[in-house]
């Protein structure tokens, strides 16, 4: 069974896709939950482990397209589909990684359709478990070749051309793109700052912060390091999410 969580503000739209899902087979759904906006979704997947979430876009506070992006940072984060009467978001939502964008009034045959995609994309993450212990950042320095662990790397930043490597105990440089690492160490790291990376594990908090380039603000505490780094406004709802996850 697939577990799912529904969030519309609606709860006649909430009630509809819950007959709809329990129409459903092969396979099935298991609806864990469901909330009328961001907060309580947010809330929700705080003390429960869902494999989808069904998401509406128009919601007062929070819109879907703001939560998508914050659910994205989760160190596990359930799969994506959009549920909507609108479908000129689609390009957003696909840009989100949605796995599926279903418009309102939603017909039983997309939604099974749907369900099988979350289906496969749950099975591929049991048959093929990330080992993340054995990987590395080879670092390329004067006196010969440096193999970093990701598991021991706190943040990431770039400055010109060289990304700077932090762990506990030193810094490295690195030559590449940081929108390279985030892509594809996407389970470890999240994007704070247009230039900055975070380890998730490290993450301890969230505070108040005044920089000297972007003025007043907030920033991230990470364990292991004693400076802040600085969140931009764009990033901040995804970082809000993963601190009261931790």
């Amino acid at each position: 069974m697939i577990r799912v969580l529904v969030v519309d503000d609606e709860s006649l739209a909430r009630s509809r896709l819950k007959t709809l899902l329990g129409d459903c087979s092969q396979p099935g759904a298991q609806v864990l939950g469901e909330a009328a906006n961001a907060v309580q979704a947010v809330e929700f997947l705080q003390h429960h482990a869902v494999d989808a979430v069904l998401l509406d876009i128009h919601m007062p506070g929070a819109d879907g397209l703001m939560l998508a992006q914050a659910l994205r940072q989760l160190p596990q984060p359930p799969a994506i589909v959009f549920v909507t009467a609108y479908a000129e978001h689609a390009v957003q939502a696909f840009e989100l990684e949605a796995l599926d964008y279903l418009t309102k009034p939603v017909r039983l045959e997309r939604l099974q359709a749907a369900l099988q995609k979350i289906q496969r994309v749950k099975q591929q993450k049991l048959e093929s478990p990330a080992d993340e212990l054995e990987e590395v950042l080879v670092i390329q320095e004067r006196g010969g070749t440096e193999r970093v662990p990701l598991a021991q790397v706190l943040y990431l930043k770039a400055e010109l051309k060289y990304i700077t490597v932090r762990t506990a105990n030193r810094s490295y440089l690195l030559e590449g793109a940081l929108s390279e690492l985030e892509t594809h160490y996407a389970s470890r790291f999240m994007r704070i700052h247009r230039n900055a990376l975070v380890a998730r594990r490290a993450v301890r908090a969230l505070e108040k912060h005044h920089d000297p380039e972007e003025g007043e603000g907030w920033a991230v505490r990470l364990a292991g390091v004693d400076e802040a780094l600085f969140v931009s406004r764009r990033q901040l709802a995804a970082v809000r999410a993963l601190v009261s996850s931790v």
